[in-house]
C-alpha cells in the first residue's frame, strides 16, 4: 500500500513539473488572417516557442546575447505589433540587425540578394528603400505580402516585443507541421 502511495505521488508530481515546465516555455497562438499563406492558414492553431529567445544577463561588446542563438533570418515569429494593439501578430524575420533591406516593387532583398522564402510580388509602401535594420530591431513581412501589415507599414520591430518562435502547427491535425 505505502508502495502504492508513493508510485501515485512520484507520478503527480512528474505530470505538474511537466505541466509548468510546457507552460512556461510554449505559448498556444491561433491564426487569424491570411497574411502568412501558404505558410499558415486561417484558424490553425500554432504552438510558439517562448524560451527560445531568452536574453542572457551579460552582454558581450554592447551588442545583446541569447542563450539559444536569438532571432535569425527565416524565422517565423509571434510578437506584439509596434502598433500597440492587443492582438498579437506573426510574421516572417526577413531582416536582422545590420541588414540592408531593398523592395524593388517585385522581390525582397537583403544585402543585394534576393530572398526566396515566398515568391509573392512585395509592393513598396514607402519609398524610402533601401533601409538598415538598427541594432535590436528587425524586419518583418508576412508571407502573403498581398494582403500583410508588416514593416512596410509601421517599420521595425524591437526584438523585446517577441513572444518566440513558430514550432509546430498541431490543429487541425491533418495540417500539422514543425518548424526549425
Amino acid at each position: 500500500m505505502r508502495a502504492a502511495l508513493r508510485d501515485t505521488g512520484e507520478t503527480i508530481i512528474t505530470a505538474v513539473v511537466i505541466f509548468l515546465v510546457v507552460q512556461g516555455t510554449t505559448q498556444s497562438f491561433w491564426i487569424e488572417g491570411s497574411s502568412m499563406e501558404p505558410t499558415l492558414l486561417q484558424n490553425e492553431r500554432l504552438l510558439v516557442n517562448r524560451f527560445v529567445y531568452t536574453q542572457s544577463s551579460f552582454s558581450l561588446y554592447g551588442t545583446e546575447e541569447y542563450l539559444f542563438g536569438g532571432p535569425k533570418r527565416g524565422d517565423i515569429v509571434v510578437f506584439h505589433p509596434p502598433t500597440g494593439s492587443e492582438t498579437d501578430f506573426v510574421k516572417r524575420i526577413v531582416g536582422v540587425p545590420g541588414d540592408w533591406i531593398d523592395l524593388d516593387g517585385a522581390w525582397v532583398f537583403v544585402n543585394g540578394e534576393q530572398t526566396n522564402w515566398v515568391d509573392v510580388k512585395t509592393a513598396r509602401r514607402k519609398d524610402d528603400y533601401p533601409v538598415q535594420v538598427p541594432p535590436g530591431e528587425y524586419f518583418v513581412l508576412g508571407d502573403n505580402r498581398r494582403v500583410s501589415v508588416d514593416s512596410r507599414n509601421w517599420g521595425f520591430v524591437d526584438a523585446d516585443s517577441f513572444v518566440g518562435r513558430a514550432w509546430t502547427v498541431y490543429w487541425p491535425i491533418t495540417e500539422f507541421k514543425l518548424f526549425s
